[in-house]
């Protein structure tokens, strides 16, 4: 796809890194230019306990292999959950620092099959803050335009990092994503029950100006609020209960992409 489409190089693709050492140089042979890699500890134990899968060391080959290749634009993705990873905030900032690779923490979210879900596990972004600058320094917000999910902060050595407050301070009105799962099925929001059948559209002789059209018309009349409704939810749980994701696996946060 990459090969066939110059124009859709300019990409990030986001992945658990398990493949990544032996995908990474022909996915940038291919065009591809940026990469983010979720990682939550960097602990094995807990990377188990997280995953079901003893994978944490090929996880960093994975990004030590993109660092060799020369790659910039690095980010690693953190979910932060009280009582599992809080107390790993400094370690990633400093495997940030020797990959090159720009920490992202993101405050645990009441998505898909969070089944365990609870606002007392959320971190929130000023605790963050306030347990980094007690290690490292007064830090100081970066002022930048766009709309971008994650709020930037830098320490004072100039190593930048970025908070996505999704669960406390939601940024419902200025979100610009929108996210498809692998058979086809586009969402506005992660909160969305229902999507659109892309895949469907196509195999029913769909032009690229059908697809451009309902593309449009769909995300010019969307009003979705999903984190902000939730934020007002009295005794708020997780969004899904198991029974709807037996029904549809792509309620699942893991299948559109976090």
């Amino acid at each position: 796809l990459l090969g066939a489409q110059p124009e859709l190089r300019d990409i990030a693709l986001t992945t658990n890194g398990i493949l990544l050492k032996e995908c990474a140089a022909s996915l940038m042979e291919a065009g591809l230019h940026r990469f983010t890699v979720s990682l939550d500890t960097l602990r094995a134990d807990r990377f188990l306990a997280l995953t079901r899968r003893d994978d944490l060391g090929c996880v960093c080959e994975g990004v030590e292999e993109v660092v060799r290749l020369g790659m910039s634009g690095l980010k690693i993705d953190s979910v932060i959950m009280r009582g599992t990873n809080e107390d790993e905030l400094g370690d990633l900032i400093e495997a940030g620092k020797r990959w090159g690779a720009e920490v992202r923490f993101i405050e645990y979210m009441d998505v898909g099959g969070a089944q365990n879900w609870s606002m007392e596990k959320v971190v929130p972004a000023r605790e963050m803050l306030a347990q980094l600058a007690s290690v490292y320094g007064p830090i100081t917000a970066r002022e930048e335009g766009g709309s971008a999910p994650a709020r930037r902060y830098t320490l004072p050595d100039g190593t930048v990092f970025g908070i996505i407050a999704s669960t406390t301070e939601p940024f419902c009105s200025t979100c610009d994503r929108s996210r498809i799962t692998a058979d086809g099925t586009w969402y506005t929001c992660l909160y969305a029950r229902d999507g659109v059948d892309l895949r469907a559209l196509l195999r029913e002789g769909a032009t690229a100006t059908d697809l451009h059209e309902v593309l449009k018309r769909t995300w010019c009349g969307r009003d979705d609020r999903g984190a902000e409704e939730r934020l007002e939810l009295p005794g708020r749980g997780a969004s899904v209960n198991p029974d709807d994701l037996g029904l549809d696996p792509r309620l699942e946060m893991h299948t559109r992409g976090g």
